[in-house]
């Protein structure tokens, strides 16, 4: 209308100047009709798009390209489930430059979890995390073809067979490091699993000549290696010259090094050990193509780092939720015996996957603390969900965290219930309203092996000690890391009578 208005006017005006010149005042009309027509064709063809293309709500800020970047960073869990509750199971918000459109309950998470990569990607959005850590040439450096012939790769070395021999391995880990806490005190526990995690993981994934070699400065590499995993290392630049990035990347040289001498000298030796190493040497690609030295490395790295996180921070929730609840800790160890014997003996696959109570238990801790707390994709074309179209270029996210306490999805959903697994009726059967480890394409191929780990470490954990939380505290949420870790996690233990 505002247009037609102009033009009208600009009609009258045209007509008083010309006049009388009949020819002018018939070309200045059709010249003026034309344009009109043009305008109106294009503003009702924009029109019946906007109708067609129904995008999510978008949350308003006050904070030119920040956005909502503090209040989420502040509390993450709390802003999305308000956003939950005002603006429906999809909406959009920007942080830092960038919009992001989460996708919370079973029905719109749908979208992420049945997803082909060519249109929701994951190499846009976290290549620039991976890379650094894990090297160029493996994971999200690689074009997902590629990615996919990796990941088939590891997963065949993470196999029953091997199951069964790494629960002893992780057993006897597990008893050594904890014996140099003697027989009662107050630790730091998540510092103490997190080097655990690593020593089991190395133990059982990378063979016997890299274990050996992890000694205090190793574990300080890694760590260097670790702090790429960082808010800072999502957000900026990498090529920025902050001495995280800096460690980050010398670490990363001087680890590959590492691996380059173990990896040249079982290929000299000949020697054919039944590790992920080997499985690695002796691996090819669909073109018959095997793996480069550079590629194993990546490769080796990926598989610790990618888990390292997840599980000790996993395992720490789970021992301050133990701690918690003194009754079921003990009906946790009186299942020990139940199913291992009085005398307990050296703990053996079968009777792991017999420790019902103790699954239910981590199963329980990953609904109330996943580790990951959103996974991602990069819209690279349009996408339905919930009858609104997200645009290309959103950073499209599912939280696992809060589909893991929709108050319309689960019963006491902030209470820690392992009994409800008994009957295998997850929030009534949702399809995705329990994500820990991902669902559909986009499963982590690690989670059988988790479930080995963490479930071997406090079976022998539980053996050893007796734990308390110390004067009653439960440790907070850090939502300072990309992984939400327990702040200040000391607990109380003391050595457990036979």
């Amino acid at each position: 209308m505002h247009l037609y208005q102009m033009s009208s006017k600009l009609f009258g005006d045209t007509v008083g100047r010309m006049n009388d010149n009949l020819t002018s005042i018939v070309l200045a009309a059709s010249v003026i009709t034309l344009t009109l027509g043009y305008i109106s064709k294009m503003l009702l063809k924009q029109s019946s798009v906007s109708v067609r293309n129904k995008y999510p709500p978008y949350i308003p800020s006050s904070i030119p390209f920040l956005g909502h970047a503090i209040a989420f960073g502040k509390s993450p869990i709390e802003f999305l489930e308000q956003a939950y509750d005002k603006y429906g199971p999809v909406f959009s918000f920007t942080m830092v430059g960038k919009t992001f459109t989460y996708l919370l309950g079973s029905e719109a998470a749908t979208l992420l979890f049945n997803s082909k990569n060519e249109d929701l990607n994951a190499e846009d959005v976290y290549s620039r995390l991976t890379t650094p850590v894990f090297g160029k040439g493996v994971a999200y450096d690689v074009p997902n073809p590629i990615f996919l012939e990796q990941k088939k790769m590891l997963k065949t070395g993470l196999n029953i067979a091997h199951f069964k021999e790494h629960v002893k391995i992780i057993e006897a880990e597990t008893i050594e490091y904890f014996q140099r806490w003697g027989d009662s005190g107050e630790r730091n526990l998540f510092e103490a699993l997190s080097e655990l995690i690593i020593l089991t993981a190395s133990s059982c994934l990378h063979g016997k000549e890299i274990r050996s070699m992890l000694n205090e400065r190793v574990a300080q590499l890694y760590a260097d290696l670790d702090g790429g995993f960082s808010h800072a290392a999502w957000l900026l630049p990498g090529w920025l010259p902050l001495p995280s990035f800096r460690k980050r990347d010398k670490a990363h040289r001087e680890i590959k090094n590492i691996f380059f001498k173990v990896i040249q000298k079982r290929r000299r030796s000949g020697e054919k050990v039944d590790d992920i190493l080997q499985t690695l040497i002796d691996a090819t690609y669909k073109d018959g193509r095997p793996l480069n030295d550079n590629e194993i490395a990546g490769m080796l790295i990926g598989l610790l780092l990618a888990g390292q996180h997840t599980s000790s921070t996993t395992s720490a929730w789970m021992g301050f939720f133990l701690a918690r609840d003194k009754a079921l800790q003990e009906r946790c160890y009186a299942e020990q015996r139940a199913v291992c014997g009085d005398d307990l003996p050296p703990l053996n696959f079968d009777q792991l996957k017999d420790l019902s109570l103790l699954e239910r238990c981590l199963k329980e801790t990953l609904r109330l603390r996943p580790p990951i707390m959103t996974m991602m994709r990069m819209a690279r074309s349009p996408q339905t969900a919930a009858g609104y179209t997200i645009p290309v270029g959103h950073q499209v996210c599912v939280s696992p965290t809060v589909n893991h306490r929709l108050h319309d999805t689960w019963a006491e959903r902030m209470e820690f219930n392992p009994e409800r697994y008994l009957n295998d009726n997850l929030a009534a059967g949702e399809k995705f309203a329990y994500v820990p480890f991902g669902a559909g394409r986009h499963r982590c191929i690690g989670e059988n092996f988790a479930y080995v780990q963490i479930k071997t470490i406090w079976s022998t954990l539980l053996r050893m000690y007796d734990f308390d939380l110390v004067d009653g505290y439960f440790p907070t949420i850090n939502y300072t890391t990309m992984i939400h870790t327990p702040h200040n996690p000391v607990i109380r233990y003391k050595k457990r009578k036979q």
